[in-house]
């Protein structure tokens, strides 16, 4: 079977961005595209031309949205295969069914600033406690030049190589689905992936000295090794960069990220009482990183 990459449209800079990033991976994976936009408003179903006008308004409007990012895709790639679909639901149960059936979902996401970015960023974050499919949350002025290094003179190009595929790698419970996602976008975009990894000497009794962290540091390095030799083996074209940092995984990661065409990073799929939810590291990188995030669900 064949999974689309499914992205959530709306008309906002960073529904635009997701849905140029989504069409260009989508040719990278030579994958189909989908376009779904959610909405709730408008005329009940089955109703007609009846209606006051103000009703039919909204549903205008949600129509319109989709045929336009649809004719937009479609214009700029048209080798790609593209097929649109409204649908009449919340958008958070309708990006949820949608990626049932994806081979990725991507969604535009906004930092907490004004009303707009709260509402982006609750849909991105109630999207990523429930999913269990790969999520791609893309920024408002995302383009196909910020995937690349600048040229010779320091300008935006799509002409030079990809700018690495940064991964967040724990040494003691990094799955698999984390190190195969990153390592194939990595070679699919012929870059160099950087492995990162926060480390941090264990507090016992008081600061630990300076030989303490020496040897926290180095076992740490030697585990990274260990861990991704059989994957160095499985993907021998993949440059792979080794960048140990000192710190907390949220801080690390959120400093890691820059310059980065992609980040991906493991989510553990929590289940609480009142339902599932973030951790602390997929939060702060759903809000504070400028660059594509991938979050891989895993157990």
């Amino acid at each position: 079977m064949i999974r689309p990459i499914v992205v959530g449209v709306v008309d906002t800079r960073e529904g635009l961005a997701a849905a140029d990033w989504a069409a260009r991976e989508a040719l990278r994976r030579g994958l189909p595209l989908r376009l779904v936009h959610a909405w709730e408003a408008g005329l009940p179903e089955g109703e007609t031309g009846s209606a006051l006008p103000e009703l039919k308004a909204p549903q205008h409007h949600a129509h319109q949205v989709l045929r336009t990012a649809l004719e937009r895709l479609s214009e700029r790639h048209p080798r790609l295969r593209i097929t649109a679909e409204q649908v009449r639901t919340m958008p958070v149960p309708a990006l949820l069914a949608e990626s049932e059936n994806a081979e990725l979902l991507v969604i535009g996401s906004q930092g907490p600033t004004g009303l707009a970015g709260f509402v982006s960023g609750s849909v991105a974050l109630a999207t990523a406690a429930r999913i269990e499919r790969p999520l791609v949350l893309v920024r408002a002025g995302e383009t196909a030049e910020d995937e690349h290094l600048p040229d010779a003179d320091g300008k935006p190009s799509q002409r030079t190589p990809f700018r690495d595929v940064a991964v967040a790698v724990d040494v003691d419970g990094t799955s698999h689905e984390v190190l195969e996602f990153a390592f194939h976008a990595a070679e699919m975009r012929h870059a160099p992936l950087r492995v990162v990894h926060a480390w941090h000497a264990p507090l016992a009794h008081g600061l630990p000295d300076a030989a303490g962290r020496a040897r926290t540091a180095a076992e740490a390095e030697r585990d990274l090794a260990v861990l991704l030799e059989p994957w160095r083996e499985k993907f021998p074209t993949v440059a792979v960069e080794d960048d140990l940092r000192e710190g907390r995984p949220a801080h690390v990661l959120v400093d890691a990220a820059q310059g980065a065409g992609l980040l991906v990073v493991g989510h553990r799929m929590r289940r609480a009482a009142i339902g599932a939810h973030t951790g602390p590291v997929a939060h702060a990188l759903i809000h504070h990183v400028r660059e594509p995030v991938v979050l891989v669900p895993h157990d």
